[in-house]
């Protein structure tokens, strides 16, 4: 039997999207941030698209730090900036 495939949905814009085309931000038992690049890890997880537009919001709006019940850190923005594909940098892109 096949697992279902649910969308996950965005912390910053809140469009649902299939799990692989987002990153997911995990807060593991201990109560350490990371982004997970698996999904796969253990603990609390929030997912983001992978859009700069949707990364400046999570931060603006402090979504990741209420989804994950705990302070996320700036770098922790800065480095899912970094890992946006080339072909998804596009900081004009808005949802709504």
């Amino acid at each position: 039997m096949n697992k279902r495939k649910r969308p996950r949905t965005c912390v910053g814009c809140g469009e649902e999207n299939p799990r692989k085309s987002m990153f997911r931000i995990v807060r593991s038992p201990e109560g350490a941030v990371c982004y997970d690049p698996t999904g796969k890890m253990p603990g609390r997880g929030a997912y983001l698209c992978e859009d700069l537009s949707c990364i400046l919001k999570a931060k603006k709006k402090k979504a990741l730090s209420r989804a994950l019940r705990v302070e996320v850190s700036p770098e922790l923005y800065e480095e899912l900036a970094k890992k946006i594909p080339p072909e998804k940098e596009n900081p004009e892109k808005v949802h709504d």
